[in-house]
């Protein structure tokens, strides 16, 4: 007991409060947002699970600040191998969604499934940063690539495989483009990516794409594609709809009228940005943005202060997560962006995306309480050697 009281004291000492405090202002923010999107089904079980989550999510911040990451990078074979069996519980575990993904795990032990992509986020972006500083040195090195693009290609192509969860895999792209980007790989292997991507996607629209995937990209850049929103584009239609009806300032809580009356599908988890906009208005949906930027800037600026590469790193990585979603969801609803199905970080209702983004940033809180490197692992950027 006294051993915990130690360490309790030296979170409360040494932890990023600040950033704890805007998760959890987001977090309640949330909260209350998917209290009025699901008050006309019947709130009482969305926000007791939500809360639970919290709660757990609270406890894996307060944990992960506490161990220090260079524990788990030091074992990024194991990191490696638990994200592989993790996501391969849905072969025999997995459920199927509303939109065709079997993308969770349901343990009626749980109040709440378990999105194993979700939680692999993490994971996934302590491997690519210690694998980056194992190379720091020859980083643009062909084998160095390899090595990176074998452990992105993997766990991507495994969770289209098993979920067929499009979204999530984008994230896990986009996550290693960044810290690939800032880590110091050179200008000429991003060419080579983007003109190979570019070469192979005309077969994957024609051979691995359905119909119905191809219209929700498609329909971006045609409105010719179902003008009326009674198909592809219906959810778009929708969302619209809510955000126009709430102006500057909004219809009030638990009075939009699109929202309470259930018009608007997924109102609390893909498209909870358009129930903001419709209830609270711009200046709401506004507010909502300013609390994701700071806590983005949060990590950027952890992750700048710190001297270590791979720390560095991480922190990097996770704000490009956090960036990603937050990018999607809101160009989503807007529709500037295909429906994917990637929800609001914090805000959506969800366990599985609110406990990982709490242990993300419990990385970043733990990667703020031990800023300086050891001597032999000082920040050295590849780019500029």
């Amino acid at each position: 007991m006294q051993k915990l009281m130690r360490k309790l004291k030296e979170f409360f000492q040494k932890g990023d409060l600040l950033l704890l405090l805007l998760c959890l202002v987001t977090s309640v923010y949330g909260i209350v947002i998917i209290a009025s999107a699901t008050n006309y089904m019947g709130s009482g079980g969305y926000i007791l699970r939500q809360l639970l989550a919290l709660l757990l999510g609270i406890v894996c911040y307060i944990a992960f600040t506490l161990l220090d990451v260079d524990i788990f990078a030091e074992r990024w074979h194991l990191l490696f191998l638990f994200n592989v069996l993790f996501l391969l519980l849905l072969v025999p575990f997995g459920i199927e969604g509303t939109t065709g993904n079997r993308s969770w795990i349901s343990f009626p032990f749980l109040p709440f499934n378990i999105q194993p992509a979700e939680l692999c986020k993490i994971p996934f972006i302590i491997i690519l940063a210690k694998t980056m500083q194992t190379n720091q040195r020859k980083l643009s090195a062909p084998r160095s690539i390899l090595q990176l693009g074998f452990q992105v290609a993997f766990i991507v192509l495994l969770i289209l495989v098993l979920s067929k969860d499009a979204g999530v895999a984008l994230v896990y792209v986009f996550i290693f483009l960044v810290m690939a980007f800032v880590g110091g790989v050179k200008l000429r292997w991003f060419l080579a990516g983007f003109a190979a991507a570019g070469a192979a996607a005309p077969l994957a629209w024609k051979y691995l794409m359905r119909d119905d995937q191809k219209n929700r990209i498609a329909m971006v850049f045609d409105p010719t594609i179902d003008p009326e929103g009674t198909s592809v584009r219906w959810h778009t239609k929708q969302s619209m709809l809510s955000l126009n009806n709430g102006g500057l300032t909004g219809q009030g809580l638990f009075h939009g009228a699109r929202t309470q009356a259930g018009s608007l599908a997924n109102d609390h988890t893909d498209f909870i940005f358009s129930a903001i906009g419709e209830e609270l208005g711009m200046l709401g949906a506004l507010f909502t943005l300013l609390l994701l930027t700071a806590i983005i800037v949060r990590c950027v600026y952890v992750g700048l202060k710190t001297k270590n590469y791979m720390n560095r790193l991480i922190c990097i990585g996770i704000a490009a997560m956090l960036v990603f979603q937050v990018a999607i969801n809101v160009g989503m609803c807007v529709g500037s962006f295909p429906v994917i199905g990637l929800t609001l970080p914090f805000i959506s209702y969800g366990g599985s995306s609110l406990v990982t983004m709490y242990l993300a940033m419990g990385v970043v809180s733990g990667i703020h309480m031990r800023p300086q490197p050891d001597s032999e692992n000082r920040y050295i950027s590849p780019r500029y050697e």
